[in-house]
């Protein structure tokens, strides 16, 4: 009876590994596609039947979307906002969270819901009275333009996970702490956030991807090309009777790069970070 229920365990485990592999596969094969056409030419891209492997192998693509589009002053734009809204995000997120989860704040928990809400709330709904806004500031244009509302979108998905984070960690360390004279500031820099750093890592990356990969309110916000992100950017490829299909899967694999390396360098901490979420707090 046993070795019946254990070969049942290992025939379940074997169809279970066989539909992961099948949806990596489904997730993989376009990444791979995407990939394969940024080095082909104009006749391989278009090619029937299609060209699998790129035949022959040219860098020709890259080239033009760094010197036709100017593909690197996208690159440059969507890495200072993303980079000034993170850290804002992860400042701001910090303070909030930890005042949360220790301090007798009132409405906490309606504040909580709140927030909730804010990161559920869709951005669409606010382009245009952030359009409007924008430009009564004069900020039309210009890197805050996308900064501040970035960090305000993100910043309630940030106080969420690291307040969960702050709450599982044990009282003891700040009273000891405070006995040895350190004060809240210092507590909070040398004592906790030590604790907390793959809630910050989690928050980072994902804050970082949203603000990466944002479209509408860079699309309206930021209309001159010297501020365009690299979404807004690749979306000007092309002309009205073309479409440079090479140029452009170039130009997304160079903008896919940053994100799949902040996933596989810190993937064992945005794992953890998003497990602790789900069961404390």
């Amino acid at each position: 009876m046993r070795s019946r229920t254990r070969h049942g365990w290992r025939r379940w485990i074997n169809w279970v590994n066989l539909f992961s592999l099948l949806i990596a596969l489904f997730v993989l094969l376009p990444m791979y596609w995407m990939v394969a056409s940024s080095f082909k030419n104009t006749a391989g891209v278009g090619a029937s039947p299609a060209q699998y492997f790129p035949n022959p192998v040219t860098t020709s693509n890259y080239q033009v979307a760094f010197s036709d589009y100017t593909f690197g002053r996208y690159i440059l734009n969507s890495v200072v906002v993303a980079c000034c809204s993170t850290a804002l995000v992860l400042f701001l997120g910090t303070l909030a969270g930890y005042a949360l989860s220790r301090l007798p704040v009132r409405g906490k928990y309606p504040m909580m819901v709140a927030l909730l809400m804010i990161s559920v709330f869709p951005q669409i709904a606010v382009i245009a009275p952030l359009y409007l806004i924008m430009r009564d500031l004069g900020w039309l244009n210009s890197y805050q333009a996308l900064i501040f509302p970035y960090t305000a979108f993100n910043l309630p998905f940030a106080i969420w996970i690291l307040r969960n984070y702050f709450l599982g960690i044990s009282m003891s360390m700040e009273e000891s702490a405070r006995v040895d004279g350190a004060g809240p500031v210092r507590t909070l820099v040398s004592i906790i956030v030590p604790q907390v750093k793959p809630g910050i890592f989690t928050a980072a990356v994902f804050t970082f991807t949203a603000c990466w990969t944002e479209f509408l309110m860079a699309l309206s916000d930021n209309i001159e090309n010297n501020y365009r992100t690299i979404p807004v950017g690749i979306a000007t490829f092309g002309s009205q009777f073309t479409v440079p299909y090479g140029t452009l899967f170039a130009a997304s694999v160079v903008a896919v790069v940053p994100i799949a390396i902040l996933v596989l360098v810190f993937r064992k901490s945005v794992v953890s970070g998003l497990t602790s979420g789900a069961v404390k707090g």
